[in-house]
């Protein structure tokens, strides 16, 4: 494919030197349709990113695209903060109808704020003012926003230094398999919580994700997170799960802490929960702990009408029929390992393991700068794709849950002909 040099200098001029997404993927962008996004030259790129996890439906989807444009062009309520209209009313009834009675969940639903770091701090808010307490447990390589409560609850060392100030109230324990299965599951997080002399203080809640998608891709075993429910029961502690990037079906099941046969006290909800990229989140919890006082967390953009029309439209769209979604995530997920198979198979000096669940894998190079390299040359092939984990040592794909068989496997084809083009 020949790219031509794109016009970046007003990005490079006037933009922050904070932009990160758009210096490995150096073209400018002009439109986007299902699993493919066009630069302003024509070229066409396979996006095995979508929008971080927000375009699990892919781009412009067309079902939802005439949800919105119909909405717009009877003016409907853009605005609405947290009053009621009837985009609102139509999104928490198809949600209760088609997400928490078929789950027998019974959250009641807030609306924090448009993305995800609002609502990691509206749950870490509401679980120190049910517990009256300041502490709150996390995991090593976790990643849950980048405000200050949430940057406290976050691994990555870079990240974190990026706050300016300290971050407190926050305490690191070991996620699942970090000892490579040398340690038994919790030993030192229940030590010290029995121990009087730890100096650990109590905490209010632990906060969790099941499948770390900015760490490396680290899958939590259903029995590590049942083991940590259990837990959070015993020893009086909330537990939150962040569904920001794995919830919406990204591994199967619409939530990805059900595989597990858990319910969370507190879950966070954002990136395709409106299913078109539009900004919006959701903070879930259990009746008994609404404890809010009107008005205590509020957020001008909480009310993002155009959003919980297209949320609507995708959930009757992709939800209404049971496990048919789930199904095809499973199966493209399949397709998936087994290409991950293949080429560990073929560069067995060279990757050290592939992971992952449903529609989110990684591919973890020895060579931590290999990765990074992968992502490059994917790029010049036509293939959007990025990196995670502490240190980018991890390949991360992350389709549209609609991309199609063919599709998954020309872009699987790409990362293979780019893993053995940076030997």
């Amino acid at each position: 494919m020949t790219i031509t040099q794109p016009d970046l200098s007003v990005f490079e001029t006037l933009e922050s030197e904070v932009r990160s997404y758009c210096r490995g993927w150096p073209t400018v962008f002009d439109r986007a349709q299902g699993s493919r996004m066009y630069d302003e030259d024509g070229h066409a790129y396979l996006d095995f990113f979508a929008g971080a996890g927000s375009l699990n439906y892919g781009h412009n989807n067309p079902v939802l695209k005439r949800a919105l444009i119909d909405y717009l062009e009877r003016d409907g309520v853009t605005h609405g903060l947290d009053m009621s209209t009837t985009a609102k009313r139509s999104f928490l009834r198809a949600f209760q109808d088609l997400v928490l009675r078929p789950r027998d969940l019974p959250y009641k639903v807030m609306f924090p704020g448009p993305t995800g770091t609002n609502a990691v701090e509206s749950a870490l808010k509401l679980a120190r003012k049910v517990k009256g307490r300041e502490a709150i447990v996390s995991f090593t390589n976790a990643f849950h926003g980048m405000s200050l409560g949430s940057l406290a609850v976050t691994g990555n060392a870079f990240k974190r230094a990026g706050a300016g100030i300290p971050l407190v109230h926050g305490t690191p324990m070991p996620f699942d398999n970090y000892f490579d299965g040398t340690v038994p599951d919790f030993l030192w997080f229940e030590r010290l919580l029995e121990d009087q002399g730890s100096g650990l203080n109590r905490p209010a809640a632990v906060i969790v994700e099941t499948v770390q998608g900015e760490g490396g891709i680290n899958v939590a075993r259903p029995e590590w997170l049942r083991a940590l429910k259990e837990l959070c029961e015993r020893q009086d502690m909330l537990l939150i799960v962040d569904d920001i990037q794995m919830g919406c079906g990204r591994t199967g099941a619409f939530f990805s802490f059900e595989e597990a046969g858990i319910v969370p006290d507190i879950v966070t909800v954002s990136k395709s929960i409106s299913g078109y990229g539009l900004p919006m989140s959701l903070c879930l919890f259990r009746p008994e702990l609404d404890v809010w006082e009107p008005g205590e967390h509020n957020g001008t953009f909480r009310g993002n009408n155009p959003a919980f029309v297209t949320a609507t439209a995708a959930l009757e769209t992709y939800w209404a029929d049971g496990s048919a979604m789930e199904k095809q995530t499973r199966t493209r997920g399949e397709q998936i390992e087994q290409a991950l198979i293949s080429i560990t198979e073929e560069n067995l000096a060279d990757v050290k393991e592939y992971r992952g669940r449903g529609l989110v894998w990684g591919l973890e190079f020895r060579d931590k700068e290999r990765a990074s390299r992968v992502a490059r040359r994917a790029f010049d092939l036509g293939l959007l794709i990025e990196t995670s984990g502490p240190e980018g040592e991890v390949v991360k794909l992350l389709p549209a849950l609609t991309i199609t068989p063919d599709e998954l496997d020309e872009g699987l084809s790409v990362l293979a002909r780019a893993v053995r083009e940076t030997a």
